[in-house]
């Protein structure tokens, strides 16, 4: 491990590192949230919507482990973020060049597997600034910081998208990832520890299985990841689908509407990610975890009972809380349960990829659902797959509290 960076210079690559945090946010959100209504509008149905997206997640998911892996081996990791911004702005400008079905799911392959270096060089990078000890506190403040940069995005999305149309929601990202260049570039390369940043314990040594089979041998990161999937399975579908069911009702402008939604959600996550990060001090990850596990079938039925415009606060509001402290707790928790092996972005790209698994199915499921039997009976079955998340999480609170635990 190499010594510690000057408090003056580590306070820099701290505040760059937020500000990167909130740039990235619409950067990497671009038209996305926007998509289900954009191609609605241009005659498209909710099942070929939701699976376009569905391609899109599934790519992202068999690259994010690989992806996690690269972080942990490469000494560039601020050069991964610029170009995976880059790649991930001149793919969404594809949407707005054509509205074919395989331009469309061209475009959102190539974000997804842009996305899915992002987060773990991230994680990679704020451990490489603040170590182990300091990693709770600081992604606490990322998230915060990431969130507001999202509902800011949103909304001035939603501006701009009903004053000039989709195509300023586009140069608005554009705009944000030139933002996220420059803050990236402000961490000085002297400032992030690459032992740290992978996690390798103090001898600079490494411990525990290796590559993929981290998830196979981890019985916490295991029950974790299973965990994850069934609740993003029932999640990532809601928020498009609702935004559908409302425009679809004549309830809300479709631009205006969507930024809505995300503008809610994000305002809750900002505390949301904030009261995480105390709570995880105090409580651990474990009391984290099972509130998310509870929120999500609370806003499924929500959902299915308020599809009406002013039903977007409580359904995005309950979104707020299940996102916001997922977005702390999840990467704290597998950097803690992995601290010592030097291999944390691996683990961090195990648990998203399962992640991804049910994120990616999601919309698919969803999409045709919907068109079977209706958006309120959709939203009740998306919401009932984090019953079983909570069940096992339960099932399993002997092994998952010791290492949820803070062990200071």
């Amino acid at each position: 491990m190499v010594a510690a960076p000057a408090p003056t210079e580590a306070k820099r690559a701290r505040t760059a590192l937020e500000s990167l945090n909130f740039f990235m946010a619409d950067m990497q959100a671009g038209i996305g949230p926007f998509l289900g209504v954009f191609l609605q509008g241009h005659g498209w149905g909710t099942g070929a919507i939701g699976t376009v997206m569905s391609l899109g997640g599934v790519a992202g998911m068999l690259v994010t482990a690989p992806a996690g892996a690269l972080v942990d081996a490469t000494k560039r990791k601020r050069s991964l973020i610029i170009l995976s911004g880059v790649v991930t702005v001149l793919a969404s400008s594809l949407i707005l060049i054509s509205q074919q079905f395989w331009v469309i799911t061209a475009s959102q392959v190539a974000t997804a597997i842009a996305g899915a270096a992002i987060g773990p060089a991230v994680v990679g990078v704020t451990l490489g600034i603040v170590r182990q000890s300091g990693f709770n506190a600081q992604n606490g403040r990322n998230q915060a910081f990431n969130h507001a940069g999202n509902m800011i995005g949103a909304g001035l999305s939603g501006l701009l998208g009903w004053r000039f149309g989709f195509v300023a929601v586009f140069w608005l990202a554009a705009a944000f990832a030139v933002a996220s260049i420059v803050s990236v570039l402000m961490i000085h390369r002297k400032a992030i520890d690459d032992d740290a940043a992978r996690g390798l314990a103090e001898d600079g040594g490494a411990t525990g299985p290796k590559g993929l089979t981290i998830l196979l041998e981890c019985k916490p990161l295991l029950v974790l990841a299973a965990c994850l999937a069934l609740f993003h399975l029932g999640n990532a579908a809601m928020l498009p689908l609702y935004g559908m069911a409302v425009v679809g009702a004549h309830k809300g402008d479709p631009a205006g509407f969507v930024a809505l939604t995300i503008v809610v959600a994000q305002a809750v996550m900002v505390v949301a990610s904030l009261v995480a990060m105390r709570l995880a001090q105090t409580r651990g990850y474990w009391l984290v975890l099972l509130i998310t596990f509870i929120a999500l079938p609370i806003r499924g039925l929500i959902a299915a009972s308020l599809i009406t415009g002013w039903g977007v606060w409580p359904v995005q509001i309950l979104d707020g809380i299940g996102a916001g402290l997922q977005s702390v707790a999840v990467p704290g928790l597998v950097a803690r349960i992995m601290n010592g092996t030097g291999r944390v972005n691996v683990g961090q790209g195990a648990v998203m990829t399962t992640q991804g698994l049910g994120a990616a199915l999601s919309p698919a499921l969803g999409g045709w659902m919907a068109q079977a039997i209706g958006y309120r009976a959709t939203f009740t079955v998306l919401g009932a797959f984090s019953l079983v998340s909570l069940a096992l999480w339960l099932a399993f609170a002997p092994m998952l509290k010791p290492a949820c635990a803070d062990p200071t």
